[in-house]
């Protein structure tokens, strides 16, 4: 059932509406972001810390939950075709009432007042959705999961047939809840410890360096103290176990959280080749590497997925990591689109695209080396099965350790990782 989080004062509300219908709009014909957009639309209207902060509730918690608020659009109209806008009105609507808190004259007038033409349609189911609100609420633990939890059906429908329905239920109930804030402290930074010791409402993970925070620290940010950062990512890194002195790859390295823990596992001491394939992740991987003091990181384009040779010429490595794109199905708690956005037919396309990036860098792995496979998916298609098809391909490799994190029982993002050793 959902959780309702009651706001005990409304920024002032009319314009904070407006703004998230056009946000929502734009996030339905578009293919970018939703943290993207709204970022854009703050800076435009210059919206106070409280009114961002409302909007950005209002956008992420109505695409938290879009199949459920359709399910009740649906029942509050008896089914009544909608236009595109007058359908988004009513989600925010609904979103207000039963998923935020806001008061119900304050979430029915106002979202009224940016209704148009369909002011009386949406007074009048708003008013409804007041009076049925407990019923509705009630009945919500009755619906399938892809509607209650609000996710694609065929998904749904994977997760069950992968991990059982008590599982999936539990991964996407988890998808529900905003994810907390995690910093990682930066070792690299001088006296980051005793530095880090004086910043209020740092709470100390189970994972060790990471810290859960109320918000983001910005001025230590800022400084390159520490990097945000969920505690699943540490798990490939360690995994890797790069000593100082050696050399390491990392293959897919933008934006650098991965890259920087590495040169930190190093002391920065050794060389790391850090690659992507897009030169505006480039751009984003070299500040990242620059504010947090890694010394040993070389950066460079490349992809492994192009025919061409590599920037590092034929160098062989001691540790490689391929941190390679994914459906990110371990991480859809902190990336809202991802559920709405991933279409089916696209694990095997992943899949297909994962192999090749193996396939590719393989070639550069030393004997003796280790090759640390990565994700931030969940799904077994991208990650065990696929670690069984590089084994069966490549006797010359021997698997030796893996782990796969799972978001409800390992209470952060899900990831998998997998260490391969390359034998004489």
């Amino acid at each position: 059932m959902p959780a309702t989080r009651p706001i005990t004062s409304g920024p002032k509300a009319t314009n904070v509406r407006s703004v998230a219908l056009e946000v929502l709009t734009e996030w339905q014909k578009t293919p970018r972001f939703a943290v993207e957009i709204l970022d854009d639309w703050t800076r435009r209207t210059a919206l106070s810390g409280p009114n961002a902060a409302f909007l950005h509730d209002i956008v992420l918690t109505s695409i938290r939950n879009l199949n459920l608020l359709d399910h009740w659009v649906g029942h509050l109209t008896d089914g009544k075709h909608l236009d595109h806008r007058t359908g988004w009105v009513l989600r925010v609507g609904l979103c207000q009432l039963y998923l935020i808190g806001v008061p119900s004259h304050a979430a029915v007038n106002e979202t009224v007042a940016i209704a148009g033409r369909a002011g009386a349609l949406v007074n009048a189911v708003l008013r409804r959705a007041g009076r049925e609100q407990s019923k509705l609420l009630e009945q919500v633990k009755e619906q399938p999961l892809a509607i209650a939890y609000s996710h694609p059906e065929f998904l749904v429908r994977r997760w069950i047939k992968i991990m059982g329905k008590a599982k999936a239920e539990a991964l996407c109930e988890w998808n529900q809840h905003p994810a907390p804030v995690f910093i990682r402290m930066n070792r690299l930074t001088e006296e980051s410890h005793e530095r880090m010791a004086r910043i209020p409402g740092l709470a100390p993970h189970t994972e060790e360096d990471f810290f859960e925070c109320t918000s983001p620290p910005r001025e230590a940010l800022k400084q390159g103290l520490c990097y945000a950062q969920d505690p699943g990512t540490s798990v490939a890194p360690r995994m890797l176990g790069a000593l100082p002195g050696e050399t390491v790859l990392d293959a897919c390295a933008a934006p650098g959280g991965k890259t920087s823990y590495i040169a930190q596992m190093m002391c920065n001491e050794g060389r790391i080749i850090a690659c992507d394939s897009s030169a505006p992740r480039l751009n984003r991987l070299r500040e990242n590497l620059t504010r947090l003091k890694v010394r040993i990181a070389q950066v460079m384009q490349h992809d492994f997925l192009s025919s061409s040779p590599p920037p590092f010429g034929d160098l062989l490595f001691d540790r490689i990591l391929l941190d390679v794109p994914c459906s990110n199905t371990g991480v859809m708690r902190r990336r809202v689109d991802v559920r709405w956005r991933l279409k089916e037919e696209e694990f095997a396309q992943m899949a297909q695209t994962q192999r090749a990036i193996v396939e590719s860098a393989l070639r550069y792995l030393k004997v003796g080396g280790s090759l640390v496979y990565s994700t931030c998916s969940i799904d077994p298609e991208e990650n065990q099965q696929l670690v069984k098809a590089v084994q069966e391909a490549h006797p010359e490799l021997e698997l030796v350790e893996s782990r796969l994190v799972f978001p409800p029982k390992d209470q952060m993002d899900g990831a998998y990782a997998a260490r391969f050793l390359r034998k004489a």
